[in-house]
């Protein structure tokens, strides 16, 4: 049975317990989230406004095939997504289109929808667009003189540090998407920014899992470090393989994550 609950307060720990309160509909509220329960057992894919709801189920949908939740050729359907998630058929096409453009499923009517999923080769085409995206954001970020619009990049970095120190995994991530957007904003190129923001729900998801790889996530602290300082010192040589090592050690990680044998 699945249903729609309001979080009051919750707690992971051990068995899974929370307080919460049902709730009659996921899009009249603030704050949703939603659990699948099954003989006590609670799985929570939190749903929480400002975001679209068909943003937020896409990054769910997003989060399990990359994750090999949803296996290639898995069928999904409008409706039953729908019942899963407490939510029209409108969010759930969203997403749906969404995750389209990301070729992560394809729809065939009637049929349905079918996951893709991410093969060896796509791993290889997203880190090689990604590398090819950001050496052209950086060599143009480093021809920005303003010490002013290095604020955020430097901010990134010092939070990276802080988070790694605290073992912050989430504030790390957040912090490691602030870096490498700031880049592209430093790039004064809208239609690269462009560029990188269409793959950003992809890249990001990526991201998280190879943050989440990393029980000590110095050395990756470290690494944007180096980034930001060979950045700021004009070299754009050592820049750029700063870069390149930095990305193939992310797509190691992701392919580790994935396939650990």
């Amino acid at each position: 049975m699945r249903i729609a609950l309001n979080i009051r307060e919750i707690d992971f720990i051990g068995n899974h317990s929370a307080t919460f309160l049902p709730t009659e509909s996921l899009e009249y509220r603030d704050r949703c989230t939603l659990f699948t329960v099954n003989r006590g057992d609670v799985l929570a894919n939190t749903i929480s406004r400002p975001e679209a709801l068909g943003v937020q189920i896409a990054n769910v949908l997003r989060k399990r095939i990359v994750r090999g939740e949803l296996a290639p050729g898995e069928r999904m359907t409008e409706e039953g997504l729908a019942e899963e998630f407490q939510v029209s058929r409108g969010p759930i096409r969203d997403a749906i289109t969404q995750l389209t453009s990301e070729r992560l499923v394809r729809v065939t009517r009637p049929r349905g929808v079918f996951v893709v999923g991410l093969s060896s080769d796509d791993i290889d085409q997203l880190y090689s667009l990604r590398d090819a995206l950001e050496q052209l954001a950086v060599s143009r970020a480093m021809r920005v003189t303003d010490e002013t619009r290095w604020a955020a990049t430097a901010a990134s970095v010092d939070t990276m540090v802080a988070a790694a120190d605290a073992g912050d995994h989430e504030a790390f991530l957040a912090a490691d998407l602030d870096f490498h957007t700031s880049l592209y904003a430093l790039a004064d190129h809208p239609r690269l920014e462009a560029a990188w923001r269409l793959y950003l729900p992809t890249f990001e998801t990526l991201l998280e899992i190879t943050v989440n790889h990393d029980q000590d996530l110095h050395e990756s602290a470290n690494a944007h470090v180096a980034l930001y300082e060979l950045m700021r010192s004009g070299d754009t040589e050592a820049a750029a393989r700063e870069l390149r090592i930095h990305l193939q050690q992310a797509e190691d990680r992701m392919r580790e994550e994935l396939d650990p044998s």
